[in-house]
């Protein structure tokens, strides 16, 4: 078997989905993307394809390794994002051949189903409590919420007052029982982290994430001290070498590797095993389409420290397009009780809808993320 083609879409909301053709008619989808940067990923991508025409679709590993290692420069969004789809894509593949699912040849899973969140609100939140019910009422037993708005490295109390205030109508409308994870965002600098987390302490949530940019994560110890809510960073960070240096600090308690960013399953998989060596878990970022949710379902499947997957379904960004229409297989992803079952089909499990796919990339997009400024003129981290 050998690999002929590699195509990319650019399709709405946000997304880059990568489609692999070989010779014997077996292709493999993967969603290679850095959220903003999507046209840049591409070009990567279709540089690598360089090396992988003529290539044996079947020989991850290596190709894993000549992609990284290959071209003397190394890690970052970019490129690893560019691996990470064609990793995906290469194990859907090989898991169609066989007809298995990936997690079948990663060892098989150790769980049927994983316990999944949804997001409520928008990148400044209002009118939360009753977002949080909805999510409720819609079956999930936790969701995650921005903490903050912008932030100056040292600010008035009255933000920490009005994002306490948030937390406090989310948990009051939801109860005792469902989980709420806070995102900072990384908006937050270490002074005004060590005030808003001691404030957050008795609303008892499931985590805080990214309380400063993942870059300062010498700030962390000092801010763990101050709360028992656990701490999950990792959606910045694009390979093992990156989580090696959080782990070794033992300041994390999760990490949130992103399988569109950091590598692929390939690399995901080792940062996960490194991660459980260290008793930490793992929660996949996952704000993105069909194909990274369904690679992120099959990581979980066989890490024994996933806990819970993050995923998009009508989420704020999804306006013009949502998880499931650019799939075949509508049932791919079976949520009930506030999880959502492994997909069982071969290679990663979603059967992508080309023909729709085709149609939506002659609209594409050009998503950017917002530019914030603080009251004085200055840059707002978003």
């Amino acid at each position: 078997m050998k690999i002929t083609a590699l195509k990319t879409f650019i399709v709405p909301p946000r997304w880059l989905f990568l489609k692999i053709e070989t010779d014997e008619g077996v292709s493999g989808w993967g969603e290679p993307v850095i959220e903003g940067r999507a046209l840049t990923v591409e070009a990567a991508v279709h540089e690598m394809s360089d090396y992988l025409i003529g290539q044996d679709p079947r020989r991850i590993e290596d190709h894993w390794q000549v992609m990284y290692r290959g071209g003397f420069y190394r890690g970052g969004p970019i490129l690893m994002s560019a691996i990470a789809g064609i990793d995906q894509a290469l194990w859907d593949i090989k898991g169609r051949a066989l007809g298995v699912p990936v997690h079948e040849l990663l060892g098989g899973q150790c769980r049927d189903r994983i316990k999944v969140y949804s997001w409520i609100g928008g990148d400044r939140p209002a009118e939360v409590a009753q977002g949080a019910k909805d999510v409720v009422e819609r079956g999930f037993t936790a969701l995650k919420m921005n903490g903050t708005e912008e932030l100056q490295i040292v600010d008035s109390h009255d933000k920490i007052d009005a994002a306490v205030e948030r937390v406090a109508m989310v948990r009051e409308a939801v109860g005792p029982n469902i989980g709420i994870a806070v995102d900072f965002h990384g908006r937050v600098h270490r002074p005004m982290a060590r005030a808003l987390v001691k404030e957050l302490e008795p609303y008892r949530l499931m985590f805080i994430e990214e309380p400063v940019l993942s870059e300062n994560t010498e700030a962390l110890r000092d801010i763990a001290s101050l709360s028992s809510t656990p701490i999950a960073l990792g959606e910045r960070l694009f390979s093992r070498w990156d989580f090696k240096s959080v782990l070794e600090q033992a300041v994390v308690d999760i990490l949130q590797p992103d399988l569109s960013h950091a590598g692929g399953i390939t690399e995901c998989r080792k940062i996960a095993s490194m991660a459980e060596a260290y008793d930490v878990a793992i929660a996949p970022h996952c704000p993105l389409g069909p194909i990274a949710l369904a690679a992120c379902l099959q990581l979980d499947a066989v890490s024994y420290n996933a806990f819970i997957q993050e995923q998009s379904l009508g989420i704020h960004y999804n306006a013009s397009n949502d998880l499931l229409d650019y799939a075949q297989n509508k049932d791919v992803f079976r949520y009930e009780n506030g999880m959502v079952d492994i997909p069982s089909g071969p290679g990663l499990g979603v059967d992508v809808d080309e023909e729709y796919v085709i149609e939506r990339a002659k609209e594409g997009h050009r998503w950017r993320n917002p530019i914030w400024r603080h009251a004085d003129g200055s840059f707002a981290e978003w």
